[in-house]
């Protein structure tokens, strides 16, 4: 048996410690391990390397990826060159088919994020065995409870919500913290919890900006002279639409979300005498060292990956529920993104506490 790996979509803290368990639980079966660099990428290039012992070794604890990675190479609608182009996408699929084939690959692992997968789930229609590793920082994928490399942000996310606080106490200043997670908050909403923040802005709940300077001017009464704002990259106000920084043409989700953090930052300053500081987290919330939560995670499904194909389980992607590691069909795992129910025992507690979500209709 020969198996094939390859790292899609964002790059995120685990994505290693799959690769190894991946690789280490192979060899063990007497298989052969390739690798292929940089995505999809990688397949439709015919770009790989042999993965052995030595290859994983002392990766468990790196963050990103050894293989490398895509979020623009889709081999079913391929625009990256010489293969194909920006302005005339091509149906690469069949090529990718083929280099799996030419280099011996019985079964490939695709390890990434709803992108990843939704081409994992188009080649398993199309006859190749598959199985997917759910990754995603957003934590937005359906059935599993949870993605490796959201522990890892969540972490990021957290101490700097910690960090703030202070400068935000000493200059009387309202704080902008503003995290990723495209169309899911869940990166903001716990962060925002276990971070103390004053409010927390969500794509699942627009906001207000009355409700947003209520809750800023109720803290002053309260002789609170500061305050801590948390904002998901994709929040948008009530009637309006998401920040979009830029657009990425041929990427499996070409908008690039971010600055929603000033448009508040603006907001308060014109109507509160106050000053505002923002901090854009960004790409911090994908580096560094994974998380031993994540590294657990991650080796558990790249074992179960291994598992998955010794049974010739086909089609399916590995997910986690009440803390074991089972598999789901990538039907079900990309049939709708993961996001915030306004119902979430998360929201009634942060509201519980006191934490303005940016509108007053929504209530404990």
């Amino acid at each position: 048996m020969k198996i094939g790996i390859l790292t899609g979509g964002g790059d995120c803290p685990g994505l290693n410690a799959v690769v190894r368990g991946v690789t280490k639980a192979a060899l063990r079966k007497g298989w052969e391990v390739i690798g292929f660099k940089d995505g999809y990428k990688g397949v439709v290039e015919n770009r790989f390397e042999n993965l052995d012992d030595r290859a994983v070794s002392g990766i468990l604890i790196r963050g990103g990826t050894i293989l490398g990675t895509s979020n623009t190479a889709n081999p079913f609608a391929y625009t990256l060159e010489p293969f194909g182009s920006a302005g005339s996408p091509k149906d690469l699929s069949g090529l990718a088919v083929k280099n799996l084939k030419k280099a011996g690959v019985n079964a490939l692992v695709a390890i990434g994020g709803d992108g990843t997968l939704n081409i994992a789930y188009k080649l398993h229609k199309n006859g190749f065995p598959v199985v997917g590793v759910p990754k995603t920082i957003d934590n937005d994928l359906s059935a599993t409870d949870v993605t490796f490399g959201f522990d890892s942000a969540l972490k990021v996310a957290t101490e700097a919500i910690d960090n703030v606080h202070t400068t935000a106490e000493s200059h009387h200043r309202v704080m902008i913290v503003e995290t990723m997670g495209r169309y899911a908050g869940w990166i903001a909403l716990r962060s925002g919890i276990a971070g103390g923040g004053d409010i927390i802005l969500l794509p699942e709940i627009p906001y207000r900006p009355q409700d947003i300077l209520k809750a800023v001017n109720d803290r002053r009464r309260r002789g609170k002279h500061f305050s801590i704002v948390v904002v998901s990259e994709g929040a948008k106000p009530e009637n309006g639409e998401m920040t979009v920084n830029r657009v990425v043409a041929g990427s499996t989700d070409p908008l690039r979300l971010g600055g929603v953090s000033y448009k508040i930052a603006g907001l308060i300053e014109k109507n509160i005498e106050v000053e505002c500081r923002v901090v854009v987290l960004g790409h911090l919330q994908r580096g560094g060292s994974p998380t031993p939560f994540d590294r657990w995670l991650a080796t558990g499904f790249g074992v179960g990956a291994v598992d998955l194909i010794e049974r010739k389980k086909f089609g399916r992607m590995m997910s986690l529920s009440c803390y074991k590691c089972v598999s789901v069909t990538l039907a079900q795992a990309v049939g709708k993104l993961r996001r915030v129910p306004l119902d979430c025992p998360e929201i009634r507690t942060a509201l519980s506490v006191g934490t303005s979500f940016g509108n007053a209709k929504i209530t404990a």
